[in-house]
């Protein structure tokens, strides 16, 4: 196992220091947004061009790849998002800082189908899990750290972007110099929503709620915090408190659902995030025991793109899993880019409690769809019903890196 992670360290020393230098960017911008007063819809537009940029570049980047490799890309990629970084302390505009989410987006899209492939080509049928949970710890490790960075802009505002452009910077370092030699990049085939939804109505839904879900907390679980009254070391802790809580939780999980029917562990988990949900709207002030609402949320909201995905690959063949769980990351993608939009019409009816409000409204819909499904549809016996396998909702080269070598 150590051997294995041996021969990739650059790449998920990469992708750490990617994550620390940019996965704060999303809550530092709309902390900043709110600070400046700018309308929670405006914030939500801003965040929700992020997720375009990442939907738009999880299509369009691979040709890229294909015709100058993955070296050039990768160093394309990062000095562009490092140049973008810094450009958000040239001006507060709104609607260049929403242009600049979309390169953002468009970029760390490059990003992760460069390392995903990458890591594709070195994992073995014996190692691909390894790796995969390797690849996670290291991005969301990197994510859950960054988020302090926010507290060196306290004093100088424009230091939190200078940070992320030095540290974007230095993640070309191990990557130009590697001597791992450079894949093939795999190609992805298609596989339609309508078949799809067709051959798992669950999966596509509960991934498409769990984009909207989460899409709406990355833009604006920072300005929730804020109007609670709370400044930015209580920001940064609240975030990676959420993160956290989704790595520890996603294993536990998973396993359960291993044994039970998968179905039961989907509609529990979307119902605890409605429960919490309700319970973080009825804050108006601040309070500690945010904290630990934050941590369980993210445990099983986090859950829930995994578990969708293994639901999804129950009822589809080997061929198709792969083209299935892109479209699954898609979906995911066009939830996200829906739910800053929704969220902030929310925040912009109710105040602070409108985020968790309409969060609550999306994890209500898919816990009535997956009760729904139960009591149609036919459970998959425990004997073809597949290991539940942690993922991150990235892009769909991510697809490859999961699926066993045959």
């Amino acid at each position: 196992m150590f051997a294995s992670l041996i021969s990739v360290r650059t790449l998920l020393v990469a992708i750490f220091v990617i994550m620390a230098g940019s996965g704060f960017l999303s809550t530092l911008i709309s902390v900043r947004l709110e600070a400046e007063g700018t309308n929670a819809f405006v914030i939500g537009l801003v965040a929700a061009a992020y997720f375009a940029g990442l939907t738009i570049g999880s299509v369009r980047v691979p040709q890229l790849i294909a015709r100058v490799g993955h070296i050039r890309s990768f160093a394309a990629f990062v000095s562009l998002y490092s140049a973008s970084s810094l450009a958000y302390s040239i001006t507060m505009s709104a609607p260049i800082w929403g242009v600049l989410r979309l390169i953002d987006g468009f970029m760390m899209a490059g990003v992760f189908v460069c390392l995903e492939s990458w890591l594709n080509r070195l994992a073995s049928a014996k190692t691909r899990s390894s790796i995969l949970a390797a690849y996670m710890i290291a991005l969301y490790g990197g994510q859950a750290l960054g988020q302090f960075l926010l507290n060196l802009g306290a004093q100088r505002p424009s230091l939190p972007f200078v940070i992320a452009a030095i540290l974007l910077s230095l993640s070309v370092v191990p990557v130009v110099l590697t001597r791992i030699d450079q894949p093939q990049l795999e190609h992805v085939a298609p596989f339609s929503l309508r078949r799809l939804y067709a051959a798992s109505p669950l999966g596509v839904i509960g991934v498409l709620t769990t984009g909207a879900i989460l899409g709406a907390f990355y833009a604006l679980g920072a300005v929730f915090i804020q109007r609670l009254g709370m400044g930015l070391s209580e920001v940064a802790f609240f975030t990676s408190c959420v993160i956290g809580g989704g790595v520890v939780l996603q294993w536990p999980l998973g396993l359960l659902s291993d044994r039970f029917d998968r179905r039961t562990v989907i509609i529990g988990c979307m119902a605890i995030v409605l429960a919490v949900s309700i319970l973080l709207a009825l804050f108006a002030e601040p309070d500690t025991r945010l904290f630990a609402l934050g941590a369980l949320f993210g445990g099983f909201a986090f859950a829930l793109y995994p578990l969708c995905v293994a639901h999804s690959n129950d009822h589809l063949t080997e061929e198709q899993r792969v083209g299935a769980s892109s479209g699954l990351v898609l979906t995911y993608s066009a939830g996200a880019v829906a739910g800053p939009m929704i969220g902030s019409a929310g925040m912009q009816m109710l105040g602070a409690s409108g985020l968790f409000a309409t969060i609550s409204v999306f994890a209500l819909i898919g816990t009535i769809f997956g009760l729904w499904r139960a009591i149609v549809g036919k459970p998959v016996n425990a004997e073809d019903q597949g290991a539940f396998q942690s993922l991150p909702r990235t892009t769909p080269m991510v697809a490859v890196l999961e699926a066993e070598e045959k």
